[in-house]
């Protein structure tokens, strides 16, 4: 199909570029050390940061609007179990810890030794003016597997952690607004 082959060949375009970059920084002797990636994403959403925070805070309501985690098991009070989609229909998975807790207001995690993706991050929930709601902000730092090509890569199939994260407040304000998100899929009895 002349659609997949266009992907395929802008993909492997993306890739060759990225590779090229970071062979030239590193032979400049400019390479950047620091493989982390941060994203910062925020969203209104119509209800109390009393009520954003004991959903979220419950570990394992995150599939229900997180498109690529596949399950969060919780093994205590401050440690999780993550499974999650990465390229090529691979599971990744790690233990992640809660490192602050502020009731109503923000949980910060990391993940454990031996992450298949080392990563941390923050949720705050702050009150809107007037009682109108709550912001949501996230911000995700990882490590990708495969550095800044992979990130590159990830941009290009839209697969960007930033695209991920607004998709995943998105859908997490459709889901404690309204208990569903919404979607284009229904009955195929159209009328003849």
């Amino acid at each position: 199909n002349q659609r997949g082959r266009v992907l395929a060949a802008t993909a492997a375009v993306a890739g060759v570029t990225a590779l090229d970059v970071i062979c030239r920084r590193q032979l400049n002797g400019t390479a950047d050390d620091s493989n982390v990636v941060n994203t910062v994403q925020s969203i209104a959403v119509n209800r109390s940061p009393d009520e954003c925070y004991q959903f979220w805070r419950n570990l394992e309501n995150l599939p229900r609007f997180m498109q690529h985690v596949e399950s969060v098991h919780i093994l205590d009070d401050r440690r999780s179990h993550w499974a999650v989609k990465g390229p090529s229909g691979i599971t990744l998975e790690w233990d992640a810890e809660i490192t602050d807790d502020l009731p109503n207001e923000a949980i910060a995690w990391q993940s454990l030794e031996g992450a298949d993706v080392k990563n941390s991050g923050w949720v705050k929930f702050e009150r809107a003016p007037a009682g109108h709601g709550t912001f949501v902000k996230a911000q995700i730092n990882y490590e990708p597997p495969a550095g800044k090509a992979g990130v590159l890569m990830a941009k290009v199939l839209g697969k960007e952690p930033g695209q991920l994260v607004k998709g995943d407040l998105r859908r997490f304000k459709h889901v404690i607004e309204t208990g569903e998100i919404p979607t284009i899929e229904g009955p195929c009895d159209w009328p003849s």
